[in-house]
């Protein structure tokens, strides 16, 4: 069973290795998870937050885990330009 903390460490967790070094868990592209599922999952934490990253990313609930990622992580769909609206 996962826990909330689990939840926060995909969202904020990077991949230690391979070709997606250094990215987020959750933006790990699913192609790359469903390959670990079918060649074996890397043993202790990260096997076990890489699962729940692909069971997020089944069910397409990966905008829940956007309010658990860093406050300083920068979205990358995030827009370049902010418009303000003063009364």
């Amino acid at each position: 069973m996962f826990s909330q903390q689990d939840l926060v460490q995909v969202a904020r967790q990077t991949m230690p290795f391979g070709k997606y070094n250094g990215r987020i868990l959750i933006d790990l592209p699913e192609a790359y998870l469903l390959w670990f599922a079918k060649e074996g999952w890397p043993s202790g934490n990260l096997g076990q937050w890489l699962q729940l990253a692909l069971e997020i990313k089944i069910n397409g609930l990966e905008k829940l885990v956007d309010p658990l990622r860093n406050p300083t992580e920068k979205k990358t769909d995030e827009p370049k330009v902010r418009i303000r609206f003063d009364n």
